[in-house]
């Protein structure tokens, strides 16, 4: 007899690593501000590149760089940045490894304001997923204006690599958005808190 497998979105359908955080991880809320934080620098490090490409490397994002410890990265200097830009297990591009430190800077700055990243970000969508109802991975957009709005009040935070189009894919990813197809098994899971 033949076992069926569960309809899933197709973008995650060509890798195993890529199903299983289709499967465990892509749109499930994430709430923790730190979670949220190192989640933010793994997107902008996507920038021109594949999630995919991420994902296999980010075990040596959290091995080189202090498992994306805001308090850490906030205190590299010129000789961290450069000791990085010789690390095979991330992306090597200066800009992004110094945008990981402005942007830890950033996220500090707004603590010290007293705004919980978490709790400012997720104000946004009323601190519940945005749940959509795809048929077709075409009618997916890639920004919002939702997403416009909250990369221009990043930037005017300091943050960098926080694009509109970035950060409609961090929305995705933490589950602000519940962007999995209607036919896969996830989205129904996702409403229903599973």
């Amino acid at each position: 007899m033949e076992i069926l497998q569960p309809f899933r979105c197709p973008w995650c359908l060509k890798d195993p690593d890529y199903q299983h955080y289709h499967d465990t991880e892509w749109g499930v809320p994430l709430r923790e501000s730190k979670k949220l934080f190192s989640l933010l620098i793994l997107e902008g490090a996507q920038a021109g590149l594949s999630w995919l490409t991420i994902l296999k490397r980010r075990q040596g994002y959290l091995a080189a760089m202090n498992d994306l410890d805001p308090d850490a990265i906030a205190r590299y200097t010129e000789q961290d940045i450069s000791r990085l830009l010789l690390n095979t297990g991330i992306i090597r591009n200066r800009r992004k490894i110094e945008s990981a430190v402005i942007n830890a800077r950033a996220f500090l700055a707004m603590q010290d304001k007293g705004e919980d990243f978490s709790e400012w970000l997720w104000s946004w969508v009323e601190g519940r997923p945005i749940v959509n109802h795809w048929k077709n991975l075409s009618e997916i957009p890639p920004v919002t204006p939702l997403s416009e709005t909250i990369s221009l009040e990043l930037k005017q935070r300091g943050f960098t690599f926080v694009g509109p189009t970035i950060i409609y894919a961090y929305m995705q990813s933490a589950g602000l958005v519940n962007d999995h197809l209607v036919d896969c098994y996830r989205h129904g899971e996702l409403i229903s808190g599973a």
